[in-house]
């Protein structure tokens, strides 16, 4: 098959719509069930990749979640601890610390669960039987893998009344070394980003404090190969073996490294014992907790504990979790990781990348207040790293 026909493109007044082989080859791709659309194959195919080059740069299984052409967070296959699982809803899964890659997808899929509601997922080895468990009890659109176990395909077609897509994608496929597109009936080409992210791109440490230990620039590459594959302007923080926050499509930088550390505090902040604690009441769904953790977690609190309120949301009302309680705890974090697609212009970004608990940095340098930049670095006892190399994906 060369070509497969779309119901519509990305909205459903854009038709007709397909995709196919300019050169008249075999889709790289074959669709085990389900019918995905336009939208659906740009995650899809960008998603494939990051976990691609994770798997590549690691050596460890990887698994993202995809929303709107953008990973919300991207993972390796590393054991939870009890207080992760329970944070990203996985600690009824038994076998979950056998599989790697039901590890790695867990943690992808609970680090931002609002935004991954209705997301698409990538994995960068065979779907197991694990795997397929956690995906099948969670909204989602789709999933691209390069094999499936009989089980797991089994249970993946009975999702979503039998209509869940799920597409296998040829592994050793290499797309031709220059792409193209369309804008306004113009037609755009460039070489395609085939920029290796590895070890050897973090050699170039910039600041007083030169220690980077090697799991730290693990979660530096994730940080990295996440953001490749991230609309710009973008951000990510990492730790652990995954991105905890992404930052994406801001138009300043600062407005990203904002973005991405609040996201992180809040992954954070989810594995506090007054979380765990949380006493939903008897009925609340999984997507519904997402909504209620967040609200607790804001400013906001009030929607969700006020007398009158409380009752619908809890079989025994939380205590509020303060916002000097939530900044105590915040403080307290340190070791982590952090990578921009581009340089920061000034040194506020250190400065609220610091805030979240940021040590290591990794930015391609060549702003005119590096010298400041770096100052500020050095003032926090950070690691910065100059990779020279932008990422920006649009």
């Amino acid at each position: 098959m060369n070509e497969f026909s779309l119901k519509y493109g990305c909205n459903p007044n854009q038709k007709p719509a397909r995709i196919y082989m300019a050169d008249g080859s075999e889709l790289p791709v074959e669709i085990l069930n389900g019918r995905p659309g336009y939208i659906n194959f740009l995650d899809a195919f960008n998603s494939w990749q990051l976990v691609k080059e994770i798997k590549q740069a690691t050596g460890m299984v990887a698994a993202t979640s995809f929303k709107h052409v953008s990973p919300t967070s991207a993972a390796v296959g590393k054991v939870l601890s009890p207080a992760l699982k329970k944070s990203c809803f996985v600690d009824d899964i038994e076998g979950l610390d056998e599989s790697p890659l039901a590890c790695a997808y867990a943690r992808a899929r609970g680090t931002d669960r609002m935004s991954s509601f209705g997301d698409w997922i990538a994995l960068s080895d065979e779907c197991d039987l694990t795997t397929a468990k956690i995906i099948s009890r969670e909204v989602s659109d789709g999933v691209i893998a390069p094999s499936y176990s009989p089980e797991a395909l089994e249970l993946l077609k009975q999702k979503r009344k039998g209509t869940y897509n799920v597409v296998k994608i040829d592994p050793s496929y290499v797309p031709e070394e220059i792409e193209r597109k369309q804008v306004y009936g113009i037609t755009f080409e460039q070489g395609r980003n085939n920029f290796k992210i590895d070890r050897e791109l973090l050699q170039n440490i910039v600041t007083k404090n030169q220690d980077l230990p090697e799991e730290k620039a693990i979660d530096l590459i994730i940080s990295l190969i996440t953001l490749k594959y991230t609309q710009s302007n973008s951000v990510c923080f990492a730790t652990d073996g995954q991105a905890i926050g992404v930052g994406a499509g801001q138009q300043s930088r600062i407005h990203c490294t904002r973005l991405a550390a609040q996201k992180a505090d809040l992954w954070h902040l989810r594995q506090h014992e007054k979380v765990l604690s949380l006493q939903f009441a008897e009925g609340v769904g999984r997507p519904e907790k997402n909504n209620i953790i967040d609200i607790y977690l804001s400013d906001d609190y009030e929607e969700v504990l006020g007398d009158g309120v409380w009752q619908k949301n809890f079989a025994v009302r939380p205590e509020p979790f303060t916002r000097e309680e939530k900044k105590a705890y915040l403080s307290t974090i340190k070791g982590v990781s952090l990578g921009s697609d581009a340089f920061f212009p000034f040194s506020d970004n250190v400065e609220r990348a610091a805030a979240s608990g940021v040590t290591y940095i990794a930015e391609p340098g060549g702003s005119v207040r590096d010298d400041l930049v770096i100052e500020a670095a050095d003032n926090h006892g950070m690691v910065m790293a100059f990779t020279g190399m932008r990422l920006f994906h649009h």
